[in-house]
């Protein structure tokens, strides 16, 4: 059963315990993405005194909150990124969903609204993830051995030792030299199973000035989180 402790305050902070035989002290994480809290502790410690704790890092915590990425639930109406472009989510009688200048089409169903926009964000990603490891791997002479879409938080793509390439289906929302860097980052790990000079050179080798779309993850990434799909 998942134990939770309230901090209060204005507004009250839920915060999740996560305990473990592993823990060796009281440790926090506040979630940049969706501003989920959550203290890890020993299984012997007591309520008591984890309370106490979080009465001490209260500051600290609504600090980080302030921080976070408020999620949005897409409705009809809104602005929504398509490769770095914003485009309105409009109703139209469609079968399936499409770019119309400066509007992205989805059928006039509001109730599939958020399943239509992700089925047509993880199509599209994988297209243009597929083409750019085939671009970069040919670069590099070397060959991946599939791609897999996930919507993952901590990362956005990943290189197995086999050469499996795994991508959030979010990179579709970004612009489209966000996406070509990610897929040439994790190419280049087919190379150099590191973040070594080495492997940065790889980098620059298959994709040069690969530092402002990097950037543009670490400053804008957690904004493709916050649309809950």
């Amino acid at each position: 059963m998942t134990e939770i402790l309230l901090l209060p305050g204005e507004p009250p902070v839920e915060v999740t315990l996560k305990r473990s035989k592993r823990s060796r002290r009281l440790s926090l994480r506040v979630a940049q993405l969706d501003g989920r809290v959550t203290l890890s502790l020993p299984n012997s410690t007591r309520i008591g005194i984890a309370e106490s704790f979080l009465n001490e890092k209260a500051d600290w915590i609504r600090k980080h909150l302030s921080n976070s990425v408020p999620v949005k639930k897409p409705s009809f109406g809104d602005m929504f990124p398509v490769a770095g472009e914003m485009l309105c989510l409009t109703p139209a009688k469609v079968r399936s969903v499409r770019i119309e200048g400066e509007n992205l089409l989805l059928p006039e169903n509001p109730e599939v609204l958020p399943a239509r926009l992700r089925a047509f964000l993880k199509a599209r990603a994988r297209d243009r993830l597929s083409a750019a490891c085939d671009f970069y791997s040919n670069r590099l002479g070397l060959s991946f051995s599939k791609i897999t879409m996930r919507d993952t938080r901590s990362r956005w793509g990943s290189c197995t030792t086999d050469g499996n390439l795994m991508f959030s289906w979010r990179l579709a929302m970004a612009p489209r030299d966000v996406l070509d860097y990610v897929a040439a980052h994790e190419v280049a790990h087919l190379k150099e199973m590191n973040h070594s000079a080495n492997y940065w050179a790889v980098v620059d080798r298959i994709h040069p000035n690969y530092e402002p779309p990097r950037l543009w993850l670490r400053f804008n990434g957690n904004s493709l989180h916050q649309w809950q799909l």
